[in-house]
């Protein structure tokens, strides 16, 4: 009896000393669940599954709207590459592979190379130098930014580096089409990784969610009018995905202007972002290895298709495979972004 009222005084204690009441309920929690895994007197088939589910409880609230940001996100390609589908078979291997054989180096690199601002962020935040959130979003910007250069020229030469690895020539002009849309979306990785990582860091997860809901649906509007109405086809297709993420960074980097949220962790752009950028760049790298191996594989088998005796009818099959499997895989990127 003693013990449950010490416990309830301490929670009440921790919930009355922070001024952030989902803070506070947090760490209650966390408390709770460290009781239970070290409680020896309860079996350990008892333990497991209470403490999983005290687990699930503490992550969904961030893990569930950035399980949906990224689920949305990868909507987004899908999509445009069912509107590619519905141009020709030739149009569908293509976009399938400029999404997943090219774009999807640039996507796991930037995302992985973005995940060292969630680090860096987390860092700051909880030793409450809440300025310096800002200044490392701004150093990821400026780095991923410097990266995103090279990953132009790959672009660009992206047909000559198709032929040279035996992909069929008619394959490659039109993956080559559908990639040069894909430029600018380089460049809105850039900002739109350290931006989300830097709002997940301060538990801000909603914003992103409803933005990239509505952007999805613009999304849909737009390529039906620009491919089918307008008639611009693969380019076209690209390059309205392009625009809806730069749709996504834009409505973030307002709401961190706007939002009293991040009145604390946003002060302005700073000359103190350009210091330190080689030291960030071999964190960033560090951290991109293992999400950049796990992309590349996929990548890699995208790319192998397009080797096959019938390239276009394997890239047409794989396209929907990937697509599926793309989407179970957002879950485990959202849990680990909840994680971190």
């Amino acid at each position: 009896m003693a013990e449950s009222q010490n416990n309830n005084q301490l929670n009440e204690h921790l919930l009355n000393r922070s001024s952030h009441p989902a803070e506070a309920a947090h760490t209650v929690e966390s408390r709770r669940l460290e009781e239970v895994l070290s409680n020896a007197e309860l079996p350990l088939w008892k333990r497991l599954p209470s403490a999983t589910w005290m687990e699930l409880k503490l992550l969904f609230p961030l893990a569930g709207p950035a399980i949906l940001v990224y689920f949305i996100n990868n909507l987004m390609s899908n999509a445009t590459r069912a509107f590619a589908g519905h141009l020709g078979n030739l149009e569908l291997a293509a976009a399938n592979l400029g999404n997943s054989g090219v774009q999807l180096f640039a996507y796991g690199l930037m995302l992985g190379m973005g995940s060292a601002v969630e680090t860096l962020c987390g860092q700051a935040y909880g030793a409450n130098k809440y300025e310096m959130l800002g200044i490392y979003m701004q150093r990821a910007t400026i780095v991923l930014t410097l990266t995103g250069i090279p990953l132009t020229l790959v672009y660009v030469f992206c047909k000559q580096i198709l032929l040279f690895i035996g992909e069929p020539p008619s394959l490659a002009s039109a993956a080559a089409v559908f990639v040069y849309g894909l430029i600018p979306q380089i460049y809105a990785y850039a900002i739109n990784f350290p931006i989300q990582k830097f709002l997940q860091a301060q538990s801000i997860v909603s914003p992103s969610t409803y933005i990239s809901a509505v952007t999805l649906l613009l999304h849909m509007l737009l390529s039906w009018v620009v491919i089918y109405k307008l008639g611009f086809g693969l380019i076209g297709a690209s390059l309205v995905l392009s625009l809806s993420w730069w749709i996504i960074v834009v409505a973030q980097f307002v709401y961190i202007v706007s939002a009293p949220e991040c009145r604390h962790t946003w002060t302005g752009f700073s000359v103190e972002a350009f210091n330190g950028l080689w030291e960030f760049l071999k964190l960033s790298a560090a951290s991109a290895v293992m999400l950049c191996l796990e992309t590349w594989y996929f990548q890699v088998l995208v790319i192998i298709t397009g080797l096959l005796e019938n390239p276009q009818l394997a890239l047409d099959a794989i396209s929907v495979c990937m697509a599926i499997t793309g989407l179970t895989l957002q879950g485990g990127i959202g849990f680990n972004a909840a994680a971190r």
